[in-house]
C-alpha cells in the first residue's frame, strides 16, 4: 500500500520563499538574448555587403562570418550552461517599445524587459568587443 504524500518545499530562506534568481542567471539570459540578435545583425549585414558597391566586398564579409562563428560558440556554451543551470528561453516577442523575454530559472518563471536603444547599444558594444579581439 502506497502513501500518497504531499512534496513539502524546504527553502533555505526565511519564510520559506523561493529562491532568487542570482545576477549571473539574469546575465547568462540577457547576453544570450542579445548575441541572438547580433546574429540576425550579422546575417542581414553580410546579405546587405553582397549587394553593396564597396571595394572590399569579400574582406569585410569574411570579418563579419569570423565574428558569427565565434558567437555561434559562445551561444553554445551559454546553452550549456543553461542545461546546467535549468534555464530554458521559451518565448521572444518583439514589440515596439522593446523585447520581450520569457524563461524559466530552476523552475520558476521569469520576464525581462529590454528597451530596444538599450538593445541597440548594448548589441554595438557586444560587436565591438569580438572586434578587439
Amino acid at each position: 500500500m502506497a502513501a500518497n504524500k504531499e512534496k513539502t518545499l524546504d527553502y533555505a530562506r526565511p519564510g520559506g520563499q523561493p529562491p532568487i534568481q542570482t545576477e549571473e542567471e539574469l546575465g547568462l539570459v540577457k547576453r544570450y538574448v542579445l548575441l541572438g540578435i547580433v546574429m540576425r545583425i550579422l546575417d542581414h549585414d553580410i546579405r546587405v555587403i553582397g549587394t553593396a558597391s564597396i571595394k572590399l566586398p569579400r574582406f569585410y564579409e569574411s570579418v563579419m562570418r569570423g565574428i558569427q562563428d565565434r558567437v555561434l560558440l559562445d551561444l553554445a556554451g551559454i546553452r550549456r550552461e543553461f542545461r546546467q543551470m535549468g534555464i530554458k528561453v521559451y518565448e521572444e516577442k518583439n514589440e515596439s517599445g522593446g523585447l520581450h523575454v520569457q524563461y524559466v530559472c530552476r523552475g520558476y518563471h521569469h520576464r525581462l524587459f529590454m528597451l530596444w536603444t538599450f538593445v541597440k547599444a548594448e548589441s554595438e558594444r557586444v560587436l565591438k568587443q569580438y572586434l578587439a579581439v
